[in-house]
């Protein structure tokens, strides 16, 4: 991987804690889809006759929710940026985005990292430089 435009440092920020909360991401947008997916029931505003304008069609009506739906689609933009990017990564680099983003159980300081992946702090904290670049030009932030 090769750096190269000079990311803004709000961006990358942005983009690391998504790479942080992934997890989440995952499971906010399975609760979306089912709130989609199973909505309360909806009012009947046509009180008086005639034919509504919608869709009548119950299937219908849910996919174009969840195709329109302006988060759920950048939530699913955002992971599928973060999975493209992990499953292209080396070996090495996914040790770290293992032990850096989704490890809860302990936060390793850069040194601890770059001691359990056996590369120095500097290496280490270029292995992560690369990952968000990465993950910002899939994104086509800037």
């Amino acid at each position: 991987m090769t750096t190269a435009v000079q990311v803004k440092k709000s961006t990358f920020k942005k983009a690391e804690a998504e790479w942080y909360d992934y997890h989440q991401t995952l499971k906010e947008i399975a609760k979306l889809r089912q709130e989609i997916m199973n909505p309360m029931k909806e009012n009947d505003e046509n009180v008086g006759g005639g034919r509504s304008g919608r869709n009548s069609s119950p299937t219908e009506n849910i996919a174009t929710r969840l195709v329109t739906h302006k988060q759920l689609k950048y939530l699913n933009e955002v992971t599928e940026a973060v999975e493209n990017v992990y499953n292209a990564l080396p070996d090495d680099y996914k040790k770290l985005v293992r032990l850096r983003y989704w490890n809860k159980s302990q936060q390793l300081t850069w040194d601890g990292l770059a001691l359990k992946l056996n590369v120095s702090k500097r290496q280490a904290m270029r292995w992560r430089d690369e990952i968000i670049q990465a993950t910002v030009e899939v994104l086509g932030w800037r």
